[in-house]
């Protein structure tokens, strides 16, 4: 188990390519923006299907 953890943080060091600082920034502003507009668009679709369901119940 020893020897794998060892290896292991050995190819992480030396066979891994780690993206540049500034390119990670822009990857992280890229998902944040993603993950905002999923969300707004989540919001709407519920938003729609409430009152879609309030005005079908409310016909009875």
């Amino acid at each position: 188990m020893i020897t794998f953890i060892k290896e292991s943080i050995e190819e992480m060091r030396t066979k891994v390519s780690w993206p540049p600082y500034s390119e990670l920034q822009r990857s992280s502003g890229l998902v944040v923006v993603g993950c905002l507009v999923f969300a707004i668009l989540l919001f709407v679709i519920d938003q729609g299907f409430d009152n879609v369901m309030s005005w079908f119940y409310g016909q009875f």
